[in-house]
């Protein structure tokens, strides 16, 4: 019998993802005869880090001394203090910073600013979690980061003694992890302001994928292993039906046995997984 092969819609490519390398290519374009850099991967993708590459676009890992040109601060944003020092380096920055993202250190800093303890649910070493953390801190020491409430155990003492806490999210975290953090918070904490800024793309993403799971014998997970939204994506499937996780075509190879035994496959993707990708894991897929 042939396989039935079925790809979610919301998979690849979100809004902020899809502006971010487009402005990108355009500023190259635009200006051909000027160093065009992005502190630190623009996306979590390493097939779009080296077409970009191709295009003389560089990624660099820390601010030099001195530089020139454009130097692009990617899509999950930095701390004033870092667009302060690629200014004072010699560069040109122009801010690529998703506006999803952009919500989330905006709406932290106004907790910071009324006196609140702000939690940020996410993953501590994740930057787009160390920018938000950053703008926050300008304002007030009373900024945790968790996902665990064992790692916010340390703390318990003084935000209980504080007033009132104030709880922002990682875009691409999941409503579980979330929802478990509050109900500790709720229970130590006598006000609470909670901002499920989670965006709406990565819900969608979720909630679609869980649907496509469950018709499914197996779900392909398509992206980079240093994407949180794809890796979120692929432990929440995980609980419905058998799934994997790959980064491109070349890793379907080790669960040939497992591809073999399943008719129904449902393919998703994490938001920085370009289409080429996808399409190369429908191709061997068939």
């Amino acid at each position: 019998m042939p396989k039935e092969i079925k790809l979610a819609k919301y998979a690849g490519f979100c809004y902020g993802v899809k502006r971010a390398v487009e402005t990108v290519k355009k500023l190259k374009a635009e200006n051909p005869e000027q160093n065009v850099s992005v502190l630190g991967e623009l996306i979590h993708n390493t097939d779009v880090i080296k077409e970009l590459e191709a295009l003389g676009i560089k990624t660099i890992t820390e601010i030099p001394e001195k530089g020139e040109g454009i130097c692009v601060v990617r899509s999950h944003g930095e701390s004033p203090e870092v667009i302060e020092r690629i200014k004072n380096a010699g560069f040109t920055p122009v801010d690529l910073t998703c506006p999803d993202v952009k919500k989330v250190q905006q709406t932290a800093v106004e907790l910071a600013k009324n006196d609140y303890y702000v939690v940020i649910v996410g993953k501590y070493e994740h930057p787009e979690v160390i920018a938000i953390k950053a703008n926050a801190k300008l304002w007030s020491d009373k900024v945790v980061v968790a996902t665990e409430i064992e790692q916010l155990k340390p703390y318990e003492k003084e935000i209980k003694s504080h007033r009132k806490v104030g709880v922002v999210v990682q875009t691409t975290q999941r409503i579980t992890t979330l929802n478990k953090i509050v109900e500790y918070l709720t229970s130590i904490t006598k006000e609470i302001h909670i901002a499920n800024t989670i965006c709406a793309s990565t819900s969608m993403r979720q909630s679609e994928a869980k649907e496509l799971a469950k018709e499914s014998d197996l779900v392909i997970v398509v992206g980079s292993r240093k994407s949180a939204n794809t890796t979120h994506l692929a432990e929440i499937l995980k609980d419905i039906t058998n799934t994997i996780h790959i980064e491109n075509d070349t890793e379907l190879d080790n669960y040939r046995d497992l591809i073999k035994k399943s008719q129904k496959i449902g393919i998703t993707a994490g938001a920085s997984t370009p289409q080429s990708v996808i399409e190369k894991v429908i191709e061997k897929l068939k």
